[in-house]
């Protein structure tokens, strides 16, 4: 066990002030909400770990560069200096911004996925899904089996490549409209890949001629696990490693709100130029002008800084350092973990914790409320309710491998009492755990069914706290 808790590589220069609601207050405020925690209101909410997209705090140099936005319509000087840091840290031939990753995934499958044809993923994350879902697509997931171990090892983000190859070998080049490897993996507890997988990945799709693209939302820690734990990478710097990254795919997806450090922003890159003509128009169409891509000049230039600065060794020591301090806690507290802790998050597997809540009746949701109720704090669910339901294009039951619920930590936002609060709320879950019950669904849409359908609570006593 650690000594002490990790130490911020920052000083706090500005503060936000947050207000913990009265437990009943709480409850009411959820049961208005439908049991659905993305529909309560920022103001609701004590500690926020819906997600790690656009929520963390911008640096010093931020702020200074957001002053610095040009934003003329097309030619902007703001767009020529994100151009530059991007193609300088990723190597890629062609950038197109946006303003988010789920609008680079609908311009891409727009573009190059037809209907009927598979895509192939590690494991596909909720937008990511859905996009493919939405174009007709097949979304087909190909983790390492080492995904699901209780052990705690390196690198279980990774793509079975013996699957891969198989799967390849058993269609046609025509029926696969590309691979994609998310890094890091979201799905399977923001678990890293490997740069010896990325190479087999790559070969592998190169030789059978298919396109190869990153989800690179997470790329700079995925980076620094490569640095730490891959034999071979101890001497090398991130950005080295980013750089042999990106050299084994044929372009990239990046939601640049994770590891962009902004709190908006995106953008695809490629090298295939024809391809590149045909996103281009697709932009223009539903996103703006190619030298802006749906952004403010300022959001570009704040963009430039953050790219540079996630990957600087000391703010990704600490930063991968105090999730783990924070799944020790939550552990420790006596909820089940996905081990070893990601770079992004805290993985609660709710389906060992809850055993007597059947997946069926989301036992993640059970624990997702419950932390609202007990403590303030906002979760999400990362099983049945996010991953479940019917395939809009077969008709098939759709399942989740686990039943999880994830606890994203904002970038420079938290301090680790704030951690210890959590905990102690945990603790005061896992007290009362058989007490918990399940939920059902009383409307949902068709794509993204978490993001927006109203929930009921089987039992009251499932969100209830003591006293």
């Amino acid at each position: 066990m650690r000594k002490r808790p990790p130490a911020e590589p920052y000083r706090i220069k500005s503060v936000e002030p947050i207000k913990l609601l009265v437990p009943e207050e709480r409850l009411y405020r959820l049961r208005q909400a439908n049991y659905n925690v993305f529909k309560l209101d920022g103001s609701d909410i004590y500690l926020d770990l819906l997600t790690d997209s656009g929520t963390g705090a911008m640096s010093a140099r931020q702020w200074a560069a957001l002053m610095l936005g040009d934003e003329t319509y097309a030619g902007a000087r703001s767009f020529r200096n994100f151009e530059k840091t991007v193609k300088e840290i990723f190597g890629k031939r062609f950038l197109l911004p946006c303003h988010q990753g789920r609008s680079a995934e609908n311009m891409v499958f727009s573009t190059v996925l037809k209907k009927g044809q598979y895509v192939l993923n590690n494991t596909h994350f909720d937008t990511t899904r859905g996009n493919t879902l939405h174009k007709g697509g097949i979304p087909v997931d190909l983790p390492c089996p080492e995904a699901d171990s209780e052990e705690s090892i390196p690198f279980k983000g990774n793509m079975d490549v013996v699957k891969l190859e198989a799967f390849i070998r058993e269609h046609t080049p025509e029926q696969i409209a590309m691979v994609i490897m998310t890094i890091t993996n979201n799905s399977v507890g923001g678990q890293p890949v490997s740069m010896s997988n990325i190479h087999e990945v790559s070969r592998i799709c190169r030789y059978y001629r298919i396109p190869f693209f990153f989800d690179c939302a997470r790329f700079a820690e995925n980076a620094f696990f490569i640095k730490r734990d891959e034999p071979g990478y101890q001497n090398k710097s991130i950005a080295e490693i980013t750089t042999e990254m990106f050299a084994c795919c044929d372009g990239a997806m990046m939601s640049a709100k994770k590891d962009g450090l902004a709190n908006i922003g995106g953008f695809i890159i490629l090298d295939d130029e024809e391809l590149f003509g045909k996103l281009t128009e697709m932009l223009i169409l539903i996103e703006g002008f190619p030298t802006y891509g749906g952004l403010a000049g300022r959001d570009l230039e704040v963009l430039s800084v953050g790219l540079k600065e996630v990957m600087d060794y000391d703010y990704l020591d600490f930063r991968i350092d105090q999730v783990k301090y924070f799944g020790e806690k939550i552990k420790e507290a006596g909820i089940p973990i996905v081990e070893p802790t990601g770079g992004h998050a805290v993985f609660c597997d709710a389906g060992q914790l809850l055993p007597h809540i059947p997946p069926e009746q989301f036992p993640g949701q059970s624990l997702t409320a419950a932390f609202y109720v007990e403590g303030g704090v906002r979760v999400v669910e990362i099983g049945s309710l996010m991953f479940g339901g019917v395939d809009p294009n077969t008709g098939e039951k759709m399942t989740a491998r686990r039943e999880l619920v994830r606890m994203a930590l904002p970038r420079r936002v938290f301090t680790n009492s704030h951690l210890d609060y959590i905990a102690a709320t945990a603790e005061r879950i896992v007290a009362r755990k058989e007490s918990l019950r399940g939920f059902e669904i009383t409307r949902e849409p068709v794509f993204l069914r978490h993001f927006t359908c109203d929930l009921k609570a089987l039992n009251s006593e499932s969100v209830m706290v003591d006293g």
